[in-house]
């Protein structure tokens, strides 16, 4: 019986302790504000409803020198994502990186192409419920000196009131998982994605 109780306390505690990570995390995404700030480069992890067309307005909006797409499909030309004005002179300063398919390889391949380039500050734009997880695989794959600016486009599945709606809530828990995972995997091997894995990048 005592085994039992100690087992149902440990059980208890852990599930204290999750709970509380959760809400923290929870409150956390829902903290990420758009802003004003600009930076060298606009880094858009391109998959989610939104990101895109947030990307496309800070560029022509002057807010960073690059406009780079991280994760783009390779059958996707530059022209499919970015429409060239007239006049503009710096539609050769976006980028299309095309060998990345899940968030983890946004990371690395990602940071090759911003380190070629010299690139000291980003805006880092995804999905709110992204930006978290997001952003710690950058941090922890972008030399230490570069400057990491989350900025969180929202979409219709995420709602506030997550806690009131099934999917915002397995959604959030999702990341929240995948998220515990990395932190814990950082936790022991902080400079693992710091090594130099070079990508295929097209400017078109």
């Amino acid at each position: 019986m005592n085994i039992i109780k100690a087992l149902l306390t440990v059980a208890i505690i852990g599930l204290v302790v999750i709970t509380a990570l959760f809400i923290d995390f929870s409150y956390k995404t829902f903290s990420y504000r758009q802003t004003t700030k600009k930076a060298d480069a606009i880094v858009v992890l391109a998959g989610g409803k939104g990101r895109v067309e947030e990307g496309v307005r800070l560029f022509q909006e002057k807010r960073a020198g690059y406009l780079i797409f991280v994760g783009v499909d390779p059958s996707v030309r530059k022209s499919d994502l970015y429409h060239v004005k007239g006049g503009e002179s710096f539609a050769q300063n976006v980028i299309l990186e095309k060998a990345s398919r899940n968030t983890l390889e946004n990371a690395i391949f990602g940071r090759d192409v911003i380190v070629s380039r010299d690139i000291r500050s980003i805006l880092l734009i995804t999905s709110r419920y992204h930006l978290k997880r997001s952003s710690i695989l950058f941090r922890n794959s972008l030399p230490k000196d570069i400057n990491i600016i989350p900025y969180p486009v929202d979409s219709t599945n995420l709602k506030e009131s997550w806690w009131n709606h099934g999917g915002s809530f397995h959604l959030l828990f999702r990341e929240f998982y995948k998220y515990c995972l990395f932190r814990m995997f950082f936790l022991f091997a902080p400079g693992e994605l710091r090594e130099t894995v070079m990508p295929s990048v097209s400017g078109g």
